[in-house]
Parts: structure tokens; C-alpha cells; sequence
């Protein structure tokens, strides 16, 4: 059976029927919301052309990313179409760009700094829960801290799955969150490092949870990434902050000298590094994170706020939360020179000549 719906991005075919649900909507509905949400961010049909999804299978949203920057594009898997973007009602096996999957090809998946095969599966009663686990990790950063890739992510797939059954939306879990995080800032300010802690810690696996939510459900948008991204950038300055002055119910208040010193480490630290990483993005068109291995693999670690936060913890459990404030500045500034080093080496490479290429672009080009 085939049936051609009308989008905002324009025709697209449907192959097929399928009843089995993903993420608590049809695979008609979900390949329905990507082709939306591809609209929204800019993305056209070139003239004359269709969308074809098949939907006996879900894939990875990267393919149609990828087919809509190249008409004629059609991925294949072991002989069977699965999404491309073709002439109208033309055979979609005849495609002139046809790439047949099946082979495990690995791609670079820019916008979530990752090399990898990309998920195409059958969908049916049997592979449901498997493809939603594989499309929820599919969804995360392959550069990202060591808390978000290796801790985060089995808790987190419980709290998404269940809020896609209960029907919440993305922003409803962001402002759960962004409560969690006010009332975090609060706890510290008041020495209660413990209570904070458990806030913020809830905080941190929400804030993983509905950029999660957003991708495997397709409910992206405007504000809720705005709310997301902008709490994330402002709010950890503020937790290290009033962590120093909490520090005073401990019996351990800073000397004036030292609390300014930390302050201007780990305030000014913070924004310089995403300076000096804004600087990198805007002069070479990438994360500087995924630029060699070894800026992938400090990536895990730098000074963020989780990591920063694994410092505390530790400290904590030695009822010394001043010297993990300390190490947390002395952390920053290592990070921030790091950094500096690395954006200037970067520059040093390009006014030689050589191009600044990803790793995983060269990888992929190898493969």
C-alpha cells in the first residue's frame, strides 16, 4: 500500500502500513513530525522531488538529514527502501544516489559529534522496545562529560519512556527541572550541601531527559530549546558561588582573599573556556571538542558542570566541601589553559595551510 500526505516541507510517500507504535505514536505520525521539524529548521525539496519513508522500518533522523542536503539520495537496507528524497513517483530503488545501508557503513553525525552506524530496524511488536532503546541512545552526544555518557543514560532512558506514556511534553520536564536547579542554588547558599546536592543531582538527569524526550518524540522547539541550552550555560557560576558562601554553616568560610580567588577562577574560567570554544565553532565551522582524539576524549572531563560537580561530591564525602571548591578552581584553570593551547594550535595549523579537520570527518572519509 502507498498513500502520499501533504507536509510543510512538501509531499511525501508513504510505503506500506504499520501498526506497531514507537515512543507511544505510529511510525506514520513519527516520520510525519520529522518532516516537520525539518521544515522549521530550514530545510526545502528540491523541485519536482518526494520524501518516501517506508514504514516497516525506523531509522536514525541523521538519514533524513542527510537526504534532504542531497536530492536523488536514497538509503537502502539489504534491497529494501527506507528514506529518500526522490522524483516524484519514481521507482525509489531507481535512485540515482542509492546507498544501501546493509553493508554497516559507518557516518558522521555532525550535530551529535559522533561516528557511527546509523539504526535502521523492522518495526514490529517484537523489536519495539529495542528500537526505542536504540533510537534514545542514538540521541545522545558521542562527545559529551563522563556523568552524561556512562551514568546518565539507564536512568534516564526509564524517566523518558515514561514520560512519552504519560504524554509529557519537553518543556514540562525543563521546568520540573529548572525548579530543581533554583532550589539547589538556594540549598547551597544555606550550607545544606547534601539536600542541594540531591536537587541537583535530579536536576542534571532531567536536563538529560528532555533534550532526550524532544528527539525520540519529535516535540522540539524554539523555547524549549532556548530554556534548555540558556539554564545550562548561566546557572553552574551561580551553584559554585553560593556553594562558597554555604561554606560558612560548615565552619569552613573562605578568607576574604581566597573566596575572591576562587570566584574570579571559576567565574571568569567558565566564561572564557566557552569563549574560547564560541571562538572555535565560529572560525572553523566545528565543536573544538571533536576536532582530534584527544579533544574528544578531555571533553569527558573538563571543567563543566558535571564533572565539577564529581569534584564536590567527593569532597563532601570527606566533609571537606572548601578544599572541592578549591580543586573545582584549580580545575578550571587547567581546563581554561587547555583550551587556550588548543585554539591556538588550531589557528597555528590553519596559517600553514592545512585544513582543520575533524577526526571522525577523516575517519568516516577511511571507512
Amino acid at each position: 500500500m502507498m498513500q502520499t500526505i501533504s507536509t510543510t516541507l512538501g509531499p511525501v510517500r508513504l510505503l506500506g502500513e504499520n501498526a506497531t507504535p514507537i515512543w507511544g505514536m505510529s511510525n506514520a505520525e513519527r516520520n510525519r513530525r520529522m518532516a516537520e521539524s525539518a521544515a522549521k529548521n530550514g530545510s526545502t525539496l528540491a523541485p519536482g522531488h518526494e520524501l518516501v519513508f517506508n514504514l516497516a522500518y525506523a531509522f536514525d533522523p541523521l538519514l533524513l538529514r542527510l537526504v534532504l542536503e542531497t536530492p536523488g539520495t536514497m538509503f537502502a537496507w539489504a534491497g529494501q527502501p527506507i528514506v529518500g528524497q526522490v522524483t516524484a513517483g519514481s521507482d525509489p530503488m531507481q535512485a540515482s544516489g542509492l546507498i544501501d545501508l546493509s553493508d554497516g557503513r559507518k557516518l558522521y553525525n555532525r550535530q551529535l559529534r559522533k561516528l557511527e552506524q546509523p539504526m535502521v530496524r523492522e518495526l514490529v511488536p517484537q523489536t519495539r522496545k529495542a528500537i526505542e532503546r536504540q533510537s534514545y541512545f542514538g540521541a545522545y552526544k558521542g562527545v559529551t562529560d563522563l556523568l552524561t555518557k556512562y551514568l546518565w543514560p539507564e536512568l534516564a532512558l526509564i524517566l523518558t519512556r515514561i514520560a512519552a506514556q504519560l504524554k509529557m511534553t519537553p518543556n514540562m520536564v525543563s521546568v520540573i527541572g529548572v525548579t530543581l536547579c533554583l532550589v539547589a542554588t538556594f540549598l547551597f547558599a544555606k550550607g545544606l550541601f547534601w539536600t542541594g546536592f540531591l536537587c541537583g543531582f535530579i536536576f542534571m538527569v532531567l536536563d538529560t531527559v528532555d533534550g532526550k524526550l524532544a528527539r525520540c518524540t519529535i516535540t522540539s522547539s524554539k523555547w524549549g530549546n532556548v530554556i534548555d541550552h540558556g539554564v545550562d550555560l548561566v546557572h553552574p557560576p551561580f551553584w559554585w558561588y553560593f556553594w562558597g558562601t554555604g561554606l560558612t554553616y560548615w565552619g569552613l568560610g573562605l578568607s576574604a582573599g581566597t573566596f575572591t580567588f576562587i570566584m574570579t577562577a571559576v567565574i571568569a574560567g567558565y566564561i572564557l573556556q566557552r569563549l574560547i570554544e564560541g571562538m572555535f565553532l565560529k572560525d572553523f565551522k566545528m565543536d573544538i571538542h571533536v576536532w582530534r582524539p584527544f579533544d574528544s576524549q578531555f571533553r569527558l572531563i573538563t571543567a563543566r558542570r558535571n564533572p565539577n560537580m564529581v569534584i564536590l561530591f567527593v569532597a563532601l564525602l570527606f566533609g571537606r566541601p572548601d578544599i572541592g571548591l578549591i580543586a573545582l578552581a584549580w580545575w578550571t584553570i587547567i581546563s581554561l589553559v587547555v583550551h587556550a593551547v588548543r585554539l591556538a594550535q588550531a589557528y597555528i595549523v590553519h596559517r600553514s595551510g592545512r585544513p582543520i579537520v575533524s577526526w571522525m570527518d577523516e575517519a568516516e572519509a577511511a571507512a
